[in-house]
């Protein structure tokens, strides 16, 4: 293992087959007091005939479908350097469009140490969590456009936040990383608090399969309480107008999941043959006190939910500037409210209008072909098809994703 450990730190991007890049901290450039930079230029053209929906969920601030026809998707501009000997730091930006606005978020920028030594690297700032395989990668490097439907139910899209990561490398033969995460706990799924509520737990194991194939295996935990959570608006809107609102007071909220990949490659060597299979399933119990308000009607309700779901997905190689991709995802809700008091609105007619009340399994069908002149360019067509029990609604997405500038190993 500590052949494939040097080389995973030495080769980029399309060495995937070594677990132990999953590991790899900030690096030394030969120009450590210049940053790299980095900018990824995203744009799709779309196609669907309905409105995105998950009847259970409360939607997260990310969950949408992409504007129909062309539009800038999710571009990415990236500073990255080391500090010192001691320290490494990474800012990325977001930049993509909502309701014909563009919008920029800071979705990354965090330092983390260089030289702690015994295997340990701390990591402070704002970064995308470690907990489960798919949410620590940023979005360019999905093999599909689109997050799995389990993690836009449970995170909106991805989970990030402020706060602190701690991470140890065990000194074992195989792949062993244990990590937590103190947060502020203040996104999706979690809300305003009066403190840093967010807790991680995580764990990978993985290891080589000779020299053609390796694997690994994780599991995760995250909770945090949050004093209220809202979201705005209603599945119905397009038939009423009237402004809706459901805050969500005073809750608790437990995410444990588990995630598993495997890779094969011809003499260990991906770049022009590589099939990779990855798993997720995620689960979520929460508790609150739910206020809904739509004009001068409200509801306020004990509430209890129960969110699972999972997705799996395999990609395949077939050419140096090929591949072509499968994914199927299932998520279930199973919520319970009891009424505390009613202004103008009974329960039947809350769940109806936020569709909470849905138990309906919701599945989803996707299939992608992508080409890829380099490693810095690609061009990708996916097909999507969801069902649930009162419709269906298909997907066809056309995009480019360019890579401009500094572009660093992608993780395992």
């Amino acid at each position: 293992m500590l052949t494939c450990r040097r080389a995973c730190l030495l080769v980029l991007a399309p060495v995937l087959t070594c677990p132990l890049v999953s590991a790899q901290t900030g690096y030394v450039s030969g120009n450590e007091f210049n940053p790299a930079i980095s900018l990824i230029l995203d744009g799709r053209y779309a196609q669907y005939h309905d409105t995105f929906e998950l009847p259970g969920f409360q939607m997260g601030p990310e969950s949408e479908l992409p504007a129909e026809g062309f539009s800038l998707g999710h571009s990415e501009l990236t500073l990255s350097a080391n500090v010192d000997d001691q320290f490494y730091g990474s800012a990325s930006v977001a930049i993509a469009e909502h309701d014909g606005d563009t919008e920029v978020e800071l979705e990354e920028a965090y330092l983390e140490t260089l030289g702690l030594g015994y295997g340990a690297t701390v990591k402070f700032g704002r970064f995308l969590s470690s907990i489960g395989y798919l949410n620590s990668q940023h979005e360019h490097a999905w093999s599909f456009y689109d997050a799995p439907l389990i993690y836009t139910a449970l995170f909106g899209k991805t989970l990030y936040d402020d706060g602190v990561q701690a991470r140890w490398l065990a000194p074992t033969r195989i792949f062993l990383e244990l990590g937590v995460e103190w947060t502020r706990g203040a996104r999706f799924p979690g809300g305003e608090n009066d403190g840093n509520e967010g807790k991680s737990l995580f764990i990978k194991l993985g290891d080589d399969l000779g020299t053609t194939a390796s694997w690994q295996l994780g599991a995760s935990a995250y909770s945090t309480r949050f004093a209220e959570r809202s979201s705005e608006g209603h599945a119905h809107e397009e038939e009423s107008t009237d402004s809706a609102e459901l805050i969500m007071e005073d809750g608790d909220v437990d995410i444990v999941g588990m995630d598993a990949v495997f890779k094969w490659a011809p003499a260990g060597q991906p770049r022009h043959q590589q099939l990779v299979l990855s798993a997720e399933y995620l689960q979520r119990k929460e508790s609150a006190t739910s206020n809904f308000i739509e004009d001068t009607n409200s509801l306020i309700a004990d509430y209890e939910g129960k969110q699972s779901g999972y997705y799996v997905q395999a990609v395949y190689r077939f050419h140096r500037q090929w591949q072509t991709g499968l994914r199927y995802d299932e998520v279930k809700p199973d919520n319970d409210f009891t009424e505390l008091e009613a202004a103008g609105i009974d329960m039947e007619e809350f769940l109806e209008e936020t569709e909470l009340g849905s138990d309906a399994t919701i599945t989803r069908n996707s299939a992608m072909l992508a080409y890829s002149p380099s490693e810095f360019s690609r061009i990708r067509l996916q097909y999507n098809h969801r069902d649930w029990d009162e419709g269906r609604d298909d997907l066809w997405v056309l995009q480019y994703t360019m890579s401009l500038g500094s572009h660093g190993a992608h993780r395992y």
